[in-house]
């Protein structure tokens, strides 16, 4: 049975007719270029920041997905630059995809209050699968019940793929209101081993927004004095479409300084009337006086995989922001979105 399973992973790895979709991620605004290109530099600060996923963790094999950034804000050129390096590791498959990436945006400012980031990111792109476990269904002997010669004998493909990428994105803000669009993927690059041009990844479009809302302030001692302890409330969404697959998240983010609350739902249905319900994210983040964040969501499953065979997901993300300011100054500019 395993090995049947083995075969089935692999040839839909393989398949021509597969239709491929990106990682994702729970905690977007803490993975900016994830989200959107025109987020590079949006602290106005220099930052660098960490992320890791484990998907599933309770099947027997393990879908790990990891990210490190960096960007910068030049208030001279009003631009904001970064690189971003990117990976996912399936090791039923023993398949691997790794991105590097460098990333610009320009910042217009539209009125007091108003600002439009313009970014784009260009990528190098490269995908890995060990053929040598590959059994092929030329290599099966149905009538006999055996396998015909080794493991990897039948394969005449590459097995790495090497390739360039591009992503663009918009991101509209005020005071309390935000609305981005973002499209990755512009080259489509070849995701086949076996075909050239035969199976390319599709372009994956991403609309993404939300409303702020500053409550009652309180205030926090530090033995000295007392100082203003921000408290809001956040909605926000993201919409996703890749291929034939579509997907929102709907969320709310409450800010109690220092720590962040937040609570996504993953699905609704799709225009197939397809089930699309796919996991309720909890969400906890802390912010230091130093610069360093923390922030920890857990995916618990509520599609027909179920949360007891999956496990859902676990996700940390950790950034720092460098700042020679005033360290009782916010280390984020008036960009009212999640800070995760």
């Amino acid at each position: 049975m395993t090995r049947i399973c083995f075969i089935i992973s692999i040839l839909l790895v393989l398949g021509t007719k597969a239709q491929s979709q990106d990682v994702q991620y729970s905690q977007f605004y803490a993975n900016p270029f994830y989200l959107n290109p025109a987020l590079a530099g949006s602290t106005e600060l220099t930052r660098v920041g960490v992320n890791f996923r484990n998907q599933w963790p309770a099947l027997d094999q393990s879908f790990i997905a990891y990210t490190a950034y960096a960007d910068y804000f030049s208030e001279k050129y009003n631009s904001g630059i970064g690189i971003v390096i990117s990976g996912a590791k399936e090791s039923f498959t023993q398949s691997t995809t790794s991105e590097i990436g460098l990333v610009y945006s320009y910042r217009l400012r539209l009125g007091e209050k108003r600002y439009l980031h313009v970014g784009a990111q260009g990528s190098l792109l490269s995908r890995d699968v060990l053929f040598d476990q590959v059994i092929l269904g030329t290599q099966l002997d149905i009538d006999k019940g055996v396998i015909v010669g080794e493991p990897g004998q039948g394969f005449t493909g590459d097995s790495q793929l090497r390739t360039g990428d591009i992503n663009a994105g918009l991101l509209y803000y005020e005071e309390k209101f935000w609305l981005g669009f973002s499209a990755f993927h512009l080259l489509e690059p070849q995701i086949s081993y076996l075909e050239v041009n035969s199976n390319r990844l599709p372009i994956k479009y991403s609309v993404q927004g939300g409303m702020r809302f500053n409550l009652a302030p309180g205030y926090i001692n530090d033995f000295f004095n007392n100082t203003d302890q921000e408290r809001s409330l956040a909605f926000a969404f993201n919409y996703k479409k890749q291929g034939a697959f579509d997907q929102l998240d709907i969320g709310a983010e409450f800010y109690f300084e220092p720590l962040i609350i937040g609570l996504w739902y993953r699905g609704l249905p799709t225009k197939y009337n397809l089930p699309n319900s796919e996991s309720l994210i909890g969400l906890l983040g802390v912010e230091f006086d130093s610069g360093l964040d923390f922030g920890y969501s857990y995916d618990f499953s509520i599609s027909k995989l179920g949360q007891r065979v999956s496990g859902g997901a676990h996700e940390v993300s950790v950034r720092y922001v460098f700042s020679t300011k005033d360290p009782r100054k916010k280390y984020y500019p008036e960009l009212p979105t999640f800070r995760y």
